[in-house]
């Protein structure tokens, strides 16, 4: 396994872990201290946090399979769109940080992430069917 990869799995692993913890406290033990909308909002970047972490794994067992230009970048704008978007809303309810312009700027960079993954597959080259199929 090639030593970016090998990092992109440990951070991959590293989100699915901080997704069930942040789920379980949002749905366990925060509306004790935070209002029902701060819980929504954690709620909300669990969600979006989760499937980008599933949409990261398949990205990179596509990668591992046939690399091609421009799955990297996605990797990154979708790692740096679920850091800013759901960290912000989960600073904002946990530490009563709000960040501002911090959130949308994720959610920005979630969606460049999916029209460059768009990118990617117009650009992937169609490979030969086998004889067989």
């Amino acid at each position: 396994m090639q030593q970016v990869n090998k990092w992109a799995w440990v951070g991959v692993a590293l989100s699915g872990a901080i997704t069930v913890a942040l789920g379980a406290y949002a749905a366990h033990g925060l509306s004790v201290h935070v209002s029902t909308n701060l819980v929504s909002a954690v709620e909300t970047g669990v969600r979006y946090q989760a499937w980008h972490t599933l949409a990261i794994m398949v990205l990179l067992v596509w990668q591992n399979v046939r690399p091609l230009a421009g799955q990297r970048w996605v990797i990154v704008l979708w790692a740096l769109g679920v850091t800013c978007f759901s960290g912000s809303l989960c600073l904002m309810a946990l530490a009563g940080l709000n960040l501002g312009i911090v959130t949308p700027i994720g959610g920005l960079l979630l969606i460049v992430g999916w029209l460059a993954l768009g990118v990617v597959a117009l650009k992937t080259p169609r490979q030969p069917h086998c004889a067989n199929e």
